[in-house]
């Protein structure tokens, strides 16, 4: 006997607009009754896209997005250009996305401004992983810091290939010194994702040590960024 199989929720609301959807299942409503961390990465994506495409509501195209790029991530490394000619993007929408990504990188950014004490080496690490983890290249970065262990500045200072930066300790030393900085804490990313640190990772950060030691600089730490948490040197005792 054949029986006819009644369509989950979740296909019948596919199947309608976003607009015919129950208010709580709507992704705007469902980010304001419980916080933008209760949407799925493809409801996020539809809060910026508004609509769809003909016969797709606007989740739909964001999972569709999702699937061609592979991931949010993979969605927002895109250049800008890139972004804009993604199907159902746009240039608007495309501004808003990266504009609202550097929105997020600021406001992490703004709890280790210029003045603010570094009190915890988590904090040093999650700057440097939203800064770098995205490159498509290897990047070299220093967190310039006073006696107190104040952030002075950041700054990128080289930049590299896909799988590697030539770093020189003298230019490090130089930018040191136009800081009058008394600490330093190092960061770069490995484009690869890969956060284990390798031998010439250790190597450099013991030459930078060394050189910085012959002007008063302590090298705190060196943060190795890949796709999971931040590898710290000074963690593993390579300092």
């Amino acid at each position: 006997m054949l029986r006819l199989r009644r369509p989950s929720l979740v296909t019948m609301l596919y199947a309608m607009s976003i607009r015919d959807w129950p208010a709580e299942e709507r992704p705007r409503e469902k980010l304001l009754r419980h916080g933008s961390s209760a949407l799925s990465d493809a409801e996020l994506l539809a809060v910026f896209i508004g609509s769809g495409g003909r016969g797709e509501d606007a989740v739909a195209r964001g999972r569709a997005l999702l699937t061609r790029f592979g991931s949010l991530r993979g969605l927002l490394s895109l250049s800008p250009k890139a972004l804009g000619r993604a199907p159902g993007i746009g240039p608007a929408t495309a501004c808003r996305l990266l504009a609202a990504l550097e929105i997020g990188s600021r406001h992490i950014g703004e709890a280790l401004q210029r003045g603010s004490a570094i009190h915890d080496p988590a904090d040093a690490g999650s700057l440097f992983r939203h800064r770098l983890r995205d490159q498509p290249h290897e990047v070299f970065a220093c967190m310039f810091l006073d006696t107190r262990h104040r952030m002075i500045a950041f700054e990128e200072l080289f930049r590299g290939s896909i799988d590697g930066a030539e770093v020189h300790p003298r230019e490090v030393v130089r930018r040191c010194l136009g800081h009058n900085a008394a600490a330093v804490i190092f960061g770069h990313n490995h484009p690869s994702g890969v956060s284990e640190p390798s031998t010439a990772d250790r190597q450099i950060t013991l030459r930078l040590r060394d050189a910085l030691a012959l002007v008063d600089v302590r090298v705190l730490d060196h943060f190795v960024v890949g796709d999971g948490a931040p590898v710290s040197l000074a963690a593993r005792g390579w300092l």
